[in-house]
Parts: structure tokens; sequence; C-alpha cells
């Protein structure tokens, strides 16, 4: 069990920080879209750091967990049109 949850945080770790790469936000800084993605990133930004140091002080679970929410947050950010991703981009639902 425990080889499948480190598994599963790498791999959502991973995703994550892929994702943060990805998305770009539609609107810059200031506008209504631009504040709300912005806001969506640092949350994610903020579940990746949160993921790290829970992994790093051997909590895997609230790791996987940060990980996840952070994913979350970018997902629906592109979901709402907060933010434009690559056509080729498997990370996220459209």
């Amino acid at each position: 069990m425990a080889a499948d949850l480190d598994e599963k945080t790498d791999r959502y770790e991973s995703m994550l920080a892929a994702a943060l790469n990805e998305a770009t936000a539609v609107s810059p800084p200031g506008t209504p879209l631009g504040d709300a993605a912005a806001d969506c990133r640092e949350m994610a930004e903020s579940y990746l750091e949160d993921g790290r140091h829970f992994r790093s002080n051997g909590d895997p679970v609230n790791a996987l967990a940060s990980f996840s929410y952070g994913y979350g947050w970018l997902d629906a950010g592109v979901r709402f049109g907060l933010f434009e991703t690559p056509s080729e981009s498997e990370l996220f639902t459209t």
C-alpha cells in the first residue's frame, strides 16, 4: 500500500507542477478575469508548496491531498475560461 501512495503522490506532484507551467492567464492582473486567474494560481502554488512541506515531513497522505487540491484549483480555472492551455495537453479537462 505504501508504494501505491508514494507513486500516486509523485504523480500528482508532477502533474500539478506541469499544470502550473502550462496554464496561462487569459487576462492580465487588474481585470476581473485576470484577478480570478491570479487567485487560482496562487492557491495552486500554495498547495504545491504545502504538499512538498508535508512530504518532507513524512506525511504523504496530506501531501497527496494538497497536490490534489492544487490541481483542482487550476483545472477549475481552465474550465471557467481563466487560463489557456496548449491544445495537445492532456493535463486538463475541457
